[in-house]
């Protein structure tokens, strides 16, 4: 049953991450698109990471954490799989999201968001495996999907208060 549910929590998460990187948390297309910017930035840690002449830490610490639950969801839903081929699947989703932004002109295409993004799935994979040392698999799942779950909720609660105040 975990393996279901956290399957399904996986795709729900990705759904969402596809909306926030891709729509900007927007339900309207056409105005998305008719702001088209396409930028292509394929130095890492170059132009759109740096702000006024100071790099936007920021921006990149965020890119990195909201990868985090992708590397833990992927690990409680696919046991089997291992370490390379989870990382690769979430270096493949990054890269995919970053080219669709640059095709439909929807958001800057970064090397550095690929990289950030990575490396957030890396420390959820790394999270999950050392967790699992010390926390027996089931509970460990779990836990991941309660709080995915309150995340989740929170998150389409936010969403909902700011469409209402606005």
């Amino acid at each position: 049953m975990e393996k279901t549910v956290s399957r399904g929590l996986l795709a729900i998460y990705l759904v969402a991450l596809i909306w926030l990187v891709l729509f900007k948390l927007t339900f309207s297309i056409p105005y998305l698109l008719d702001g088209a910017n396409r930028t292509l930035n394929l130095i890492p840690f170059g132009a759109p990471a740096i702000k006024n002449g100071r790099i936007n830490y920021g921006e990149m610490i965020m890119n990195c954490v909201m990868f985090i639950p992708f590397g833990l969801l992927l690990s409680a839903s696919f046991k089997k799989a291992r370490f390379w081929p989870k990382l690769a699947i979430i270096l493949a989703f990054s890269f995919v999201v970053e080219l669709l932004q640059y095709l439909f002109a929807i958001g800057a295409t970064d090397i550095t968001d690929i990289i950030t993004n990575t490396l957030g799935g890396f420390i959820g994979l790394q999270l999950y495996d050392l967790s699992n040392k010390y926390i027996s698999s089931r509970n460990l799942d779990c836990t991941i999907i309660v709080l995915g779950i309150l995340l989740l909720l929170f998150f389409l609660f936010v969403r909902f208060m700011f469409i209402i105040l606005r």
